[in-house]
């Protein structure tokens, strides 16, 4: 049978996640680091169905059952392999390749992609530890690498010459110039990384498919990395994914800092898990990617404007892959350092501290709305809500959505309108029994569209509704109707003590007419018509 091209069906894998293809038939619960759930290959009461995220496989240890998301999909659909691969791409939102087989030429070309990206390592370490690496030595061990960090991580450097074009001779220039690493110009070939530290960029097995150099002579960018190519896609490729999966996986979580150096230090100092995009473009490709190993991650960005810009490009695309498990939180590195810095003057106990302190992403996305948008104006807040709305839509769970739009909503209630400077009425209200204050407290907590439409008149009870109250239980019916019978009593007792005054006044000289206390009477009659209706209102 012929085959998709496999970079095809790899960026199947790494976008979609097992749990979620199979959950879409299987209900799964998560025990330990796997989902269990009842095999649907076989009848069974008790589930010995098994789904392994990091590892992108399922197992029965029923009936056997044993596969991919593509043999999921395949089995439970009765569905041939390219119809499967349809259904996948549609559910990734890519648009599917040619369907053809992988010729014997293309298959060994990338062998040979791979044994170039190598042998150029191995001549990048060497030269690392000459004359001419003398200053790309000193810059890597100023930023407190040793070498045994040096070695790990096959850090190089770049001469100013063309080394690649000149000594790769016997290697046809077709297959080096798709490796990127060198290039065509209107004078030959020359090598695309010159006077540069040399930062291997690894894929998910370990091998090397690219590189990222960072320049040691003041220049700009600071650092370049290769251009796509077959084998490596910037958009789908974590900067120390190969040495952190075992991390995640053990401390069921990710981090992720914004550059290479950041990544290498908090991995050297305890903290093994952390990764980092190949610049500042982050992706869905690596939010799906750190998704299969762990939906629990924490950004860990610098504190400036760049740093927070990336921090909120994280939380609007890492919205699409949360799950009512999912810990996702923001952490900022402040005054003006990176983790590299906070590693070196505090240590790992300052850069524990600063991961512990991270904000939940539910917490972020509302300062977010906050920062953004003037929220003590009316069109502030309409700004703010809709932005919210917006970002909320983009969470697949709709249970998990519509529980943080409650929270948002309650949020609104209490932090978008000040009690406090609310005037109080001409006339004085009755105060609060506590009974009813306890009441109108369960109800702004549990409901809060009922809290937003009543608000102006919530407002007029001094209240504080930051405290907690015993669980009534109510539906929202109820909960509504006893906001509209408080307010209506509360406004007949209002008219009633104005009559009162009124009354007096008159017979006190006052000038006061009878046309003003036939209109209040009328008002209170009609109260108490409302009144009486709402009794047989369910």
């Amino acid at each position: 049978m012929a085959k998709y091209d496999n970079n095809f069906v790899d960026e199947l894998r790494a976008r979609l996640s097992i749990v979620d293809i199979v959950g879409r038939r299987v209900p799964l619960q998560k025990k330990g680091q796997n989902y269990w759930g009842c095999c649907p290959f076989h009848n069974e009461k008790t589930p010995s169905f098994s789904v392994t995220e990091e590892k992108g496989f399922y197992h029965c240890f029923g009936c056997g059952a044993h596969g991919d998301i593509i043999s999921f999909v395949m089995n439970t659909e009765h569905l041939e392999y390219p119809a499967a691969i349809r259904e996948l791409a549609d559910l990734a939102g890519l648009k599917m390749p040619e369907y053809k087989p992988k010729s014997p030429e293309k298959v060994a070309a990338e062998e040979s992609y791979i044994d170039i990206c190598e042998r150029a390592t191995r001549e990048y370490q060497k030269l690392l530890f000459t004359d001419a690496g003398h200053d790309a030595l000193d810059y890597i061990r100023g930023r407190g690498f040793t070498d045994d960090m040096i070695k790990k991580y096959r850090i190089g450097y770049a001469p100013k010459n063309s080394l690649i074009t000149g000594t790769f001779t016997d290697i046809k220039q077709n297959n080096l110039l798709a490796t990127g690493l060198v290039r065509r110009g209107e004078y030959g070939m020359y090598d695309f990384f010159r006077h540069k530290l040399m930062f291997p960029i690894f894929d998910a097995k370990g091998k090397v498919i690219a590189f990222s150099g960072r320049s040691l002579d003041g220049s700009e960018p600071k650092y370049i990395n290769t251009t796509d190519t077959e084998l490596f896609h910037k958009r789908m490729t974590i900067f120390g994914f190969n040495f952190a999966r075992d991390e995640i996986y053990k401390k069921n979580r990710s981090i992720v800092v914004e550059g290479q150096i950041d990544a290498i230090q908090m991995q050297v100092h305890g903290f093994g898990e952390t990764v980092a995009p190949l610049g500042t473009a982050l992706t869905e490709d690596h939010i799906a990617i750190l998704c299969k190993s762990n939906r629990n991650i924490i950004f860990c960005f610098d504190g400036d404007g760049a740093g927070n810009k990336a921090a909120v490009r994280a939380c609007s695309i890492v919205l699409p892959f949360i799950r009512d498990n999912s810990n996702v939180r923001f952490a900022f590195v402040s005054g003006g350092k990176d983790p590299d810095e906070v590693l070196k003057t505090g240590g790992a106990p300052a850069m524990q501290k600063i991961i512990d302190d991270a904000m939940s992403l539910i917490d972020f996305l509302w300062q977010i709305a906050n920062t953004n948008y003037l929220v003590k104006t009316p069109g502030g807040r309409v700004q703010a809500e809709k932005f919210l709305d917006t970002e909320l839509k983009k969470i697949q769970d709709k249970k998990l959505q519509f529980e943080i739009e409650q929270e948002y909503k309650k949020r609104a209630f209490n932090e978008w309108r000040s009690w406090k400077k609310v005037d109080a009425p001409k006339i004085k209200l009755p105060d609060t029994d506590l009974v009813t204050k306890n009441t109108l407290v369960y109800i702004v907590n549990n409901f809060p569209d009922i809290a937003s439409q009543y608000a102006d008149f919530l407002a007029t009870l001094n209240i504080s509704f930051d405290e907690t109250a015993p669980d009534l239980g109510w539906e929202y019916k109820a909960a509504e109707k006893f906001i509209v019978s408080l307010k209506l009593q509360r406004y007949r007792a209002a008219l009633e003590q104005e009559l009162k005054i009124k009354m007096q006044g008159m017979i006190n000289g006052e000038n006061y007419t009878n046309e003003e206390l036939t209109d209040i009477k009328k008002k209170i009659t009609e109260i108490n018509e409302k009144l009486e209706k709402l009794l047989y209102i369910d």
